[in-house]
Formats: C-alpha cells, structure tokens, sequence
C-alpha cells in the first residue's frame, strides 16, 4: 500500500516536470498568462458565488426565527453574534492553527515586500471564517474576504507552475479582480479596484488579464446565480445643473461620514487590541455587537437587504423588529434613526473585527454611503427645498463614502454603475466622488487597507521611484568588509590593519565600538613608510570626524539617505545605529544597482 502511494506520488511529479518543460518550450509566458487569468477567474468567481450563497442562505433560515421581547425586538438577534465569533475563533485557533491575517493590508504587503507570495491556507481561512461571522449577523462585508481569497488563488497558481515573481504578482491581482467583479457581477469595477486598491500600473500589458479574468468571475456569476442586479432600481428625473449644487453638499457630508468611519474604525479596533485576552474580547464584543444589532436590527450581517428596501423607497424594513417599530411614521424620527445608524454602523464594524471576527470594510462603507445618501436627500425634501429622489441620492452616496474610506473613486463610481445597470446618475457620481475625495485627503493620504502599511513604509504605490527607495531594505546593502582601527591604536597598528585589507577607507570605533571617524589610505601613505613614527604616531592623529553629510543612521528614511548619495556626490557613506554604534558602509554603487534591480522587479512592463 505504502509502496504504491509513493509511485502515484513519484508518477505525479514526474507528469509535473514534463509539463513544465513542456510550456517552456511550447507556449509563451505571456499566452500562458493569459490563460492562467481566465482560470484564476473562475476560481475566484466561483469562490464568491459560494461565499455569498452560503451567507445569505444562513442569514434567511436564522432570521426567521423570533422570540420577542416585551420592549419589542428579537431575542435571538442578541445571541446569534457571540455565536459567529465563537465559531470563528475555535476555526482560527484549531483549523487554521495560525492567524488568518489582516486581509487586504496582508495582500498589499506581500504585493509591496512579499514577491506577491501568499499563503495556500489563504485560498479558504477567509472564506470560511467570514462564512461563520457574517451569517451569524458579523456586522462586516465580504468583498475583503473574497478578495484576499482571490489573491491567494491567483498567487498559489503562480507558483505551482512556477511563474516569475512579475507573473505572480499579476495573477494575485487577478484574483482579487475576479473575486469583485464576480461578488458584484461588476468586471470593470474588478479592474478598477486592483489599479486603485492595489495599485497597479493601467498598462496594456496589465489590463488585458485583469480583464480576462474579471469577466471570466463574472460569467461564472451570472451563470449561476441569474441576471439579476444587486441594487435594482429605476433612475428618477434627470440630473440637471440646478441639482448639482445639492450633490456637493452630498460630497461634503460624505466627506465627513468617511472621516468618522476611518477614525472610529481604528479606535474601537485598537481599544480590543489592548485587551491581551482572547476571552475577555470575544465575551466584551459580543455583548455590545448583540445589543447594538438588537437595538438596530439594520446592523445584522452585511445589510444589503435593508440598503435595496431603501432603494426601493421604502423605509419600513428598517424598523422590523427593532423596539422602535412604532415610530417609523414619524419622518423626523426615521430621520434620527438613520443618523444613529450611520454612527453606529462604524462601531458595530470595528467591534466584529476586533474581538474576533473576520470580515472587511468594504461592504459597511457601501451601507453607510447608502445611508448617508438617503438621509440627507429626506432631510432636503423634509426641509421643503425641491423634490429630490431619496434613492439616486443613497447610490450617489454609496459611491462617495466608498471614495473616501477606499481611495478609489473610479472604481466606486463604475461599480455602482455597473451593479445598478445603468450609468444615468454618472454626473452626480463624478461630482460628488470628486467633492468627497478632495475633502478627504488633506487628512488621509491613503486607503483604510494601506494607512498602516504607509506608516511603516510598507507600501508599493503608482509612484515607483518613490516606492522602490522607501520598500528597499537598506540593511541587506551594508558593507561591512572594511578593517577597523581603536582609538588607542598607533601608526604601527594601522598599518598593518592596511596590509589586510582590500579598501582604502579604515573606521575609527572607540573601545565600545562606538563611531569616532575614518582614515583615508592617502592621509598615511607618505608617512606609512616611515618606521621610525610607528609607535609615536596615534591613530586618532590621524583621524578626521566627517560631518553629518558623510553619515546616515539606520533608522533614517531611505529618501534621506539617497539624498545625500546625491547632493554630496559622495562614494560611500558611514551606517551607524541611533546609539552611535558603527555597522558598516552604504556605497553609491550598489545601493543605486540595487535600486535599479528593484525596479525592473516591480514594473508592470
């Protein structure tokens, strides 16, 4: 038996290397690109058919359940919660056995730092763990999820036929096109969100397999799951000049709803981070999550079904079994309630994720841009000013909060479009995107999936000069062949130091290995032949301190250290740490081949 399963495996192996040589000799790397994209597409979305299916067949069949409470409401909505976290964190500890990581900031570092590469565990921890969470009323999206899941297919397919790290790295990207356009039914939008979330280079080199597998994931959706639309909806009135001012104010108040989310996102997140134990996160979360969606049942899960009632123009979902069921009448009060949504919708996210959960932000800030948008079109209408369409506002609205919170204007503005089936409100999208993105980015320069990842310079952007200085790893470039000489040593022991070594440049440490200066080969040699000064001459004689201009620290921003490669015309520089101790030193050289080694690695041509 043991025999025969070690020929199947020798036999597999070696039907692998023929068709790897095979393809080498055969097909071209770009056709065999190509044809690896269609299939990453399907994958991906077949993968995000399978996602939301499960989801939302879990969400119906617990739903209708109700125990009542005698304030109103459903009882059970305060338990389902703390049993999606508890599933999701027995999966994490005893299946997965290791951390799922942080979706697409994990994405976004392997892009930048990685090679692309990610791990084969990542093709189904996310899927199943956001499955677990968000079916049981997770207030989190699934596009994330699905997205870091179709960037570990595309990645894993890479390397099992053994592209290059170029290749890799596409296929990654065409994953996560694939995974959008296919939970969405949106290819353009798939693209769209790879060049602007990812950001890759729009090249045509680039396009063409982004493309091919965004509409192959998007076949694959509609095949299985009908023609239907996301957010199906009749566009009311035409968008004339007169409505235009209305839209910027739209923008603006989006603007500042993206900021709220960014901000209370990260607090809430970082309070359950200071809590050490996993226990007192899960139990402490899931509390406040069941209350929160109790209280406003809107917060269960993703929400899509109560957005699409909105579209629709009809608002009475949003109370059904809430304990305030029977005050939704009142226009003034409805008003206050999607308010308190808006605010609490942020923290119901932020509290999924951080006690355990897993799930991305995508979907809520589509749900908060949607409401957002209605809630201030009711507010217009209420206040007596011309009739506005309640519906066209919450698309607009989703669009610009997805803007502000994602850094992706064009990819937000074509998916609503696409998932909407109509490009009427294309106007309004423009504006109100535009307004919400210039608000936004005075104070934030980058997308809630790559804030962190910029902080620490640990991110790959479309400026590739910048980013190959800032992602290079300084510390692999120091040289460290260089003799050195003590600061109580004489002529004598610099010379023979010289007889050693191979440069013409000698660091001076001090007894604790702290950095004094150097000597140049020239500043001895008319005296290194005279033997008569060897034991009178001291080496600190000899020494010259360099100025700041000659020296960098470790911990210096690559982009300083470069500029004084450049501004000092200098060959060499002196690394020492913060403390003053020496490490070696940074040539021109092989810092600038480097540089351009790095380039050539990450360019999309």
């Amino acid at each position: 038996m043991i025999n025969n399963k070690k020929k199947s495996i020798e036999l597999s192996r070696s039907i692998y290397k023929r068709f790897i040589v095979w393809r080498k000799r055969h097909v071209s790397d770009r056709v065999f690109l190509l044809t690896l994209s269609v299939l990453v597409g399907l994958l991906s979305g077949l993968a995000a058919v399978l996602l939301k299916t499960l989801v939302h067949i879990t969400n119906r069949w617990l739903l209708q359940f109700n125990i009542p409470t005698f304030v109103g409401g459903n009882l059970l909505i305060l338990l389902y919660p703390a049993i999606g976290i508890l599933l999701t964190i027995l999966f994490v500890r005893y299946v997965v056995k290791g951390d799922i990581g942080h979706g697409l900031p994990t994405v976004l570092l392997s892009l930048s730092r990685g090679g692309g590469v990610l791990p084969a565990r990542n093709m189904y921890s996310s899927v199943v763990a956001s499955t677990l969470t968000v079916a049981f009323g997770g207030s989190v999206g699934l596009e994330a999820p699905i997205a870091s899941t179709g960037s570990a297919i595309g990645s894993n397919i890479g390397r099992f036929f053994r592209l290059s790290a170029h290749d890799v790295k596409m296929l990654l990207g065409c994953g996560a096109a694939g995974a959008i356009a296919g939970i969405f039914k949106a290819p353009i939008a798939g693209v769209l969100f790879v060049i602007e979330v990812f950001m890759f280079d729009m090249t045509a080199t680039a396009i063409l397999p982004l493309m091919l597998s965004a509409v192959s994931a998007s076949t694959v959706a509609y095949f299985l799951m009908g023609n239907d639309l996301q957010f199906a909806f009749t566009v009311v009135g035409q968008s004339g000049l007169s409505q235009i001012p209305y839209y910027i104010v739209l923008g603006g108040v989006c603007a500042a709803v993206s900021l709220y989310f960014l901000r209370v996102t990260d607090r809430v997140e970082e309070w359950y981070a200071r809590r050490k134990s996993t226990v007192s996160r899960a139990v402490i979360g899931s509390i406040a999550l069941g209350l929160m969606i109790f209280l406003f049942p809107p917060l269960f899960g993703e929400g899509y079904t109560f957005l699409t009632e909105l579209l629709n123009g009809s608002d009475e979902l949003l109370f059904e079994h809430s304990v305030f069921a029977s005050l939704h009448n009142n226009h003034w009060i409805v008003l206050a309630y999607l308010f308190v949504l808006i605010l609490t919708k942020a923290i119901a996210t932020a509290t999924t994720i951080g006690c355990g959960g897993v799930g991305g932000t995508f979907g809520p800030s589509l749900i908060i841009g949607g409401l957002a948008g209605y809630f201030v079109c009711m507010l217009y209408n209420q206040l007596g000013l011309p009739e506005q369409s309640t519906a066209n506002f919450a698309l607009v609205g989703m669009a610009a909060v997805m803007t502000g919170v994602m850094h992706a204007p064009f990819m937000a503005i074509f998916l609503i479009a696409e998932i909407t089936g109509g490009y009427a409100l294309m106007v309004p999208l423009l504006v109100t995107s535009s307004v919400t993105y210039l608000c936004v980015s005075p104070f934030e320069r980058h997308s809630i999936y790559a804030r962190k990842l910029a902080e620490q310079g640990n991110l790959m952007t479309h400026d590739k000069d910048r980013s190959a200085w800032q992602l290079m790893d300084m510390r692999k470039l120091i040289e460290t062949n260089f003799v050195v000489v003590r600061e109580e040593d004489k002529l004598r022991d610099l010379v023979e130091a010289i007889k050693y070594s191979r440069r013409n440049v000698f660091p001076v440490l001090s007894n604790d290995d702290k950095f004094l200066g150097v000597i140049l080969l020239d500043d001895v040699r008319h005296i290194m032949f005279q033997p008569e000064r060897y034991d009178n001459t001291a080496v600190l004689d000899l020494m010259h301190p360099l100025s700041e201009g000659d020296i960098v620290r470790i911990s210096d921003p690559p982009a300083e250290v470069v500029n004084k490669f450049k501004v000092g015309n200098r060959y060499n520089l002196i690394v020492i740490d913060d403390e003053d101790y020496y490490l070696g030193f940074l040539s021109r050289a092989n810092t600038f081949s480097a540089y351009r080694r790095f380039v050539s690695e990450v360019s999309e041509e």
